[in-house]
Order: structure tokens, then sequence, then C-alpha cells
């Protein structure tokens, strides 16, 4: 058989998640019909498949997959996959024992490629950056929340902090504190609900540190050094970057876009008020269009560094990942948070790119011996 033979057979790739009861699988279903039909476009044998129902001693699995029409699910039997998408949707699936064994399962299976097995946790993420001169500076202060004294003293050198929760989504539980000394209570903390915020004040530390047990409780939390964006029309935004590997089995920036701060958001979330916009407009805007040439290469050639790092410090095959990048008011760029299971990109450009890419780095990885 020749080469271009063997290039053209395209592996069978099962889109990992959760069993439902009702719906028969958990996740969000319009993205898997849209991977999907692309894999379908492709020519790639695809289906979606639960954790209950990948068994990798049967023959065959019972996956999901669209229909005629390509407008609704229907059930087959599959054979098994060579390349694991894993969409596992929550993380407090993932910590399930019976879900961690069946991870390390597929990752020892000798000829399944399985990427992006685990969720990233924040900690972790700044601890792999900080370990490697080439990431090092784009990381903002971090530390631990452990205690009213170690925090008295990180406020003492950064008066504007943020928490966040270690294993936090979609800017959940994010909270924000400044001290401003001036003001006769001056520890003020913004706690973000789902549209708005509220801002507790106090005068001092103690009181302040009984309010944050009480919205922490027993999650574990990371404090971190608040960075003053740059803003447009006194909102704040930053940059959402889509990385994935390419056909070549290399990383490669998918898209770049940004998201403007709703005006009383502290991060720059859709769901929480955030707009979409587009990154050269409003960097040309601040820095005008030559200056936002530079940035934007800039930022991509750093997103790359940084997936790079994740994934050599992270010792798994990770093959995607989105990012949060902020600019500062003078043009440097900030490591805010990665995720190991991107949200869909809204830009349709990056989101048509995305859904393919996941289709050539399969080919990639089934061209390739697992522990190659």
């Amino acid at each position: 058989m020749n080469s271009r033979n063997f290039e053209d057979i395209k592996p069978v790739v099962a889109i990992l998640t959760m069993p439902n009861s009702i719906r028969g699988f958990r996740g969000n279903h319009a993205n898997f019909m849209d991977i999907v039909r692309t894999g379908k476009e492709m020519g790639f044998p695809v289906y979606v498949v639960t954790l209950r129902d990948l068994k990798l001693t049967s023959p065959t699995v019972k996956g999901y997959t669209l229909n005629a029409n390509n407008d609704d699910w229907e059930t087959q039997q599959f054979p098994l996959p060579q390349v694991i998408y894993n969409r596992i949707p929550m993380r407090e699936d993932e910590e399930k024992p019976w879900v961690q064994n069946k991870i390390k399962s597929y990752l020892a299976h000798p000829s399944i490629h399985f990427y992006n097995p685990y969720f990233f946790n924040k900690w972790d993420l700044f601890e792999w950056l900080k370990v490697s001169k080439s990431t090092d500076y784009l990381v903002p202060m971090t530390k631990r929340l452990v205690g009213e004294v170690s925090l008295s003293r990180i406020i003492d050198k950064h008066p504007y902090l943020y928490l966040k929760p270690e294993s936090g989504k979609a800017g959940k539980g994010i909270m924000m504190l400044k001290f401003q000394k001036s003001k006769t209570l001056p520890y003020r903390l913004k706690i973000q609900n789902n549209r708005s915020s509220i801002t507790y004040k106090s005068a001092s530390m103690r009181r302040l540190w009984i309010r944050l047990k009480k919205e922490t409780g027993s999650s574990p939390y990371i404090v971190q050094q608040g960075i003053q964006l740059a803003t447009v029309d006194d909102r704040p935004f930053d940059l959402r970057i889509m990385v994935q590997k390419t056909s070549t089995g290399q990383w490669g920036v998918t898209g770049v876009g940004a998201r403007m701060a709703g005006l009383k958001s502290i991060t720059t979330h859709v769901p929480r008020g955030g707009t979409i916009e587009s990154p050269t407009k409003l960097i040309s805007t601040l820095f005008g269009s030559d200056m936002a040439t530079m940035i934007i290469s800039q930022i991509k050639t750093t997103a790359l560094i940084i997936a790079r790092q994740i994934e050599r410090a992270s010792h798994f095959n990770l093959g995607e990942m989105s990012m949060d990048l902020g600019i500062d008011h003078l043009g440097k760029v900030w490591f805010f948070e990665a995720n190991a299971r991107p949200m869909k990109f809204d830009e349709s450009h990056i989101r048509k790119k995305s859904l393919e890419r996941i289709f050539e780095y399969s080919q990639y990885l089934t061209r390739h011996n697992k522990h190659h």
C-alpha cells in the first residue's frame, strides 16, 4: 500500500462526554452537532460517546451521530475510536473516581490517542509558567489565599487585587479587592453576581477577612495582582486566543478575539455583560495601526510560547486551549487564564477553523506512533 493511500485514511474520532438519562449525553449539544457536521464534511467517521458506553474491551461502541438530515441525533454501533476528543463538561465529573479510572485506561491504551485529558487548575497554570524564563515575566504576582496575615502583606505591596477560585469557570466566583488608604472605609471588595456586582466596604482587615471567608467557603482561592488593563471608552478589554495543534502536530494560533468588560462587571465574560470586539480595532485606537500590527503579532507569538510551556509542564498530550491575555496601558502583555476545554468562539472565521483543526490534528496523531 503506498503512502498516499495511507494518508487518505481518516481515523475514527470519538467526542467523549458524560451520560444523561434523558438526553442520552450531557454537554453542549449544539457544539457537538457542529463538530460532527465538520467531521462528516471532511470525511471522518465521527460520533459522540459517553464514558459509560466507551468500553475498550468491546469491539464496537454505542455512539451518537447525526441522522441523514443532519438535524437530530441517532444511535449506532461504531468501531472503537482511534482518537478520543475529550469534552467532559465539568470538573465535578472529572473528579469522580470512576471517571478518573476510565481516563487513566484511555491514556494507557497502546494505540488510542486521547488528548486534553484534564481541566487546568489555575494555581498549577501559574506555577508552570513561572518555572520558565520564556513565560515567567507574563504572569502577574500570584499567591494562594491562605490567611488574614498573608493577605494583609500582599495588600501592602499590591493595593489592587483579584481573588479567583482555583477551579473556576467563566468568571464565576471572581472578586476584586482594592485598598484605598485615604477613605474612611479603605477596604473595597467587589463581588460579582450574574450581571451586576456589589461592593462591600470595611474599615478593618479583620472585617474584610470575615466577609471573604463567607464568600469563598471551602473553595481554594488564589490572590492575584490586579493589572490596569488598557481601556477604550473607559471599558477595559482583554484578548481571547484560541491555539490548537495543526496537521503538522505543531501549535498554531487559530484566532484572536477581544472581549470588552460590561459597565458594571469586573470581568470581560460575555454572559456577564461583556461585548465582542475586533482586537485590531481596539489596539489601533490606543496605539495606532502600525503598533497594533506589531502588538497582535507579538500576542500570537506569546500565545504559542505559553501553550508549549503549559504542555511541557503538564506532561500530557494537549491538542488545544484557549487563553486570556491582557494588555496594560503601556502595551505590555499579561497572562490571566488558559482553558483546556475551550468554549466556542463567537467569531465565525475562528469558529470554522477551530472545528477543522480538531480533525486535522486527529489525522496527524494517527499517522504517528502513540509514544512517538
